[in-house]
């Protein structure tokens, strides 16, 4: 929940300074209010946009909730679904993540479905049990509409902290989500993004996307300033 409409323009006037080539592969998924902002902004440029959140239901009476279909109006290509503050903050169980990944699915959208465990998860060695159940629920409900994903790892201990799992330990649960998604759908496995988000800077951004199961990041606090957030595309 940050930016203002001075501070955006900012933002993303720096960021559109840089790499056209890099800024191809990345995307800025924004607060709602700001949506028509950016489209205007954005619009023929290589650098794509989307949402922090969507609704599970297509429309009704659902009172302060955004539609799948009002995002696309907006000219979103993405949307963020599952992410650990959602999750912990707002009691969104993995099973409303499911079907609010489905709904951006049917709508055209490509969901950004985040998993990942808190410390004391990791501390009892439960990280795959725990990353491997969120993930299950959608793959439950995707099938093979789950190809039309991006799957984050977003190790809740790591995000906003400063601290960062290590490459190769982000590496070694990236490696399970994809040995999963092998299980249940070999094609689906070959294909799929897997991003890692904690803590991601313009230091150690390289490191990680040198990881073969690393396919980019889901950035937080150093996409809010231009110089970090180009550094980080430099290292992709």
């Amino acid at each position: 929940m940050h930016g203002s409409l001075a501070d955006n323009a900012a933002l993303l006037a720096g960021l559109l300074a840089g790499d056209r080539e890099k800024l191809a592969q990345a995307a800025v998924c924004v607060p709602f209010p700001y949506l028509m902002q950016v489209r205007e902004l954005l619009a023929r440029t290589p650098l794509a946009w989307g949402a922090q959140n969507v609704c599970e239901h297509e429309r009704g009476a659902y009172t302060g909730e955004v539609s799948a279909d009002m995002l696309v109006e907006f000219g979103c290509r993405f949307v963020i679904v599952g992410h650990s503050e959602r999750r912990a903050l707002y009691g969104e169980s993995s099973e409303v993540v499911a079907a609010r990944a489905a709904r951006a699915v049917r709508a055209g959208l490509t969901p950004i479905v985040c998993v990942g465990e808190t410390l004391a998860q990791r501390e009892a060695g439960q990280t795959m049990t725990v990353v491997g159940s969120q993930l299950n629920a959608v793959l439950d409900v995707l099938g093979a509409d789950a190809a039309k994903m991006v799957l984050a790892y977003e190790p809740v201990w790591a995000i906003g902290t400063g601290k960062t799992a290590r490459p190769d330990e982000a590496q070694d649960v990236h490696a399970g989500l994809r040995a999963l998604c092998t299980q249940r759908d070999g094609a689906l496995a070959g294909g799929l993004k897997i991003l890692y988000g904690g803590s991601v800077k313009p230091g150690n951004a390289a490191e990680l996307f040198a990881m073969p199961d690393i396919d980019g990041g889901l950035i937080g606090g150093a996409s809010l300033v231009a110089a970090d957030f180009a550094g980080i595309l430099n290292g992709f």
